[in-house]
Order: structure tokens, then sequence, then C-alpha cells
């Protein structure tokens, strides 16, 4: 196996030695951190394929480490939260957060999501952090989640800021279903009304400018009974 970096932030010693000791008996290398100062100077300092980052540290929280790596890198990054908090977990997701998982959680679905993550992230970069940090590519489309802006070939798209927000959310993670209350919590930050059509109006207007045929959508597809889902290939 390649040499793959991991870095884990979290402020309980024991936690932070389970983790690390798990992950490393998968072979990976792991780099830990008891605060967000640590976690932010050590990521400057060495090259990662993948961070896990607890919500709750001192000096600076997750959520602000989330925010200042993500201005610099499109590594994965996976939210721990201690609480059911719905408003950390969307928040995270908006500031580019890749996934989360609230506390206690069993290993083997963190390392099945770790696994996940890795996998997607080492085939669209090459492995590299440096490389295409602030890109997605999917076949003809390009997204530019730094200047907010989307090409179709060579096409450059006129998106709201809304449309944006929403196709970044389904890029950012390809081939998993959402429903309408989850994509609506996690783009718009509010509670989901039934009946409420804002969702599938925004996906309507989407698709229209980044598929080739709205008809029969290549990328944001219907889950019939479900949801919707964004397929990458």
């Amino acid at each position: 196996m390649e040499d793959i970096k991991i870095l884990i932030a979290d402020d309980e010693p024991e936690i932070l030695k389970l983790l690390q000791r798990y992950i490393e008996k998968e072979g990976y290398s792991v780099d830990t951190a008891s605060d967000g100062l640590e976690a932010i100077s050590l990521f400057n300092q060495n090259e990662y394929h993948l961070v896990i980052l607890d919500i709750m540290m001192p000096q600076i929280d997750g959520i602000e480490v989330c925010r200042r790596l993500r201005n610099d890198t499109n590594v994965p990054i996976i939210m721990l939260t201690a609480k059911d908090d719905e408003i950390d977990k969307v928040l995270g997701l908006r500031i580019g957060a890749d996934d989360y998982m609230t506390k206690p959680f069993g290993m083997n679905e963190l390392m099945a999501r770790v696994n996940a993550h890795l996998r997607r992230y080492l085939v669209l970069s090459g492995g590299s952090n440096l490389t295409n940090k602030n890109i997605l590519e999917f076949n003809n489309l390009k997204i530019d989640l730094k200047s907010y802006m989307v090409y179709r070939g060579k096409e450059l798209l006129n998106l709201t800021a809304k449309e944006f927000e929403l196709l970044k959310f389904f890029a950012s993670h390809p081939n998993q279903v959402f429903t309408k209350a989850q994509i609506f919590k996690y783009v718009w930050g509010d509670e989901y009304i039934e009946d409420d059509n804002t969702v599938m109006v925004h996906i309507r207007r989407l698709r229209k400018k980044i598929e080739v045929n709205p008809e029969k959508p290549q990328f944001i597809q219907t889950v019939w009974g479900i949801g919707y889902k964004f397929v990458e290939e």
C-alpha cells in the first residue's frame, strides 16, 4: 500500500489514541493533534490525504479549522461531534466537510467512510492536496470551488449563488442519495416544510444549466420514492 497519511485532531487523549491505533492497523500513517492550532500547524508542514476533526476542541474549534483548511485544499475532511446537534452537522457540511460522525461510533463504520473518501480523493486528484485543490471535475463538468465558476466543456455557466451551493453539495457527496428534507437542511440551513417545492425548482433549474439533456440528466438523478443523487460517472 502506498504511504497514505491521515491527520486526526481531537482533545480527548483516549479517543485520539484509539483512532490512531485502529487506523494505523489498516496500514495508514497517522499524525495526531490535541487542539485546532496544532492541527493547522501540522497540516501546513505535511501533506495529508484525509483529515478527521473533532468539532469541540480548545484554541480553535473543528469548524474553524475546517473552514481554514478548505481555503487551501480539497483533502477529504470527516467531522466528529459528541453532540447530536443538527446545526453543527449542517454547518460543517456547508463550509466544506465531506462527512460527519456522531460519538460514540463504530470503528468499522468509521473505516468504511475513511476508505470510501480516500478512494474518491485519490482517483480525482491523483493523491496530492496540491493538485487541483479547488477543482472538482466530472466528465465535461468542472466546478471551481474558489472562484464559484462552473464550466460545461469550455462554456462558463451562469449559476445563481444558491444553484452553485446546491451543485457543490451534490458534487461533494457523489453517489449518495439524499431526501428533499436533507438537501434543504444542508443547502438552505433550515427545516424542510412539507409540500415546499423549493428543492425541486432549484434542481430543475440547475439541470437546465449543467445537463446536456435535462430530460435525461447525467449528473443529478432522481431516486424515485427517496430523493436525488449526483452520479459522477
